[in-house]
């Protein structure tokens, strides 16, 4: 069960962020074999000053509409798996929303099962 925290600037419309969770999410399906009902997405939007990045650190330019992905996954993911998310995940967000591929950034961390609750104080493992 992947978990996202999608970070960006402030003063985006609700559809623009729910086109966000959603190409998150379908890229997560499609590269992650992820069920399509698990979907668990936080959006951090954050004021001018309060999300900083270096505007062509090992790419860009980078721009004010700049999202940074973290994505928390229970179970580890080849490399190949993970540049096939990559790559979906960029796609998807270029032609829902105009997002341009240098400005999604994309951290994946895993953790292990006993790691999870998903409710009533019950473990996973």
């Amino acid at each position: 069960m992947p978990y996202a925290r999608i970070s960006l600037h402030r003063g985006k419309s609700a559809e623009y962020l729910q086109a966000l969770s959603h190409g998150v999410h379908d890229a997560l399906v499609e590269a992650f074999a992820i069920p399509v009902g698990d979907r668990f997405h936080v959006i951090h939007q954050h004021d001018v000053g309060e999300l900083i990045v270096d505007a062509d650190y090992l790419g860009g330019p980078r721009s004010a509409d700049f999202v940074l992905i973290a994505i928390t996954g229970g179970k580890p993911r080849d490399t190949a798996t993970k540049r096939r998310f990559y790559q979906a995940v960029t796609q998807r967000l270029s032609a829902s929303i105009g997002l341009d591929p240098e400005d999604v950034m994309i951290v994946i961390s895993t953790t292990a099962a006993e790691d999870w609750s998903f409710g009533g104080g019950r473990g996973n493992a």
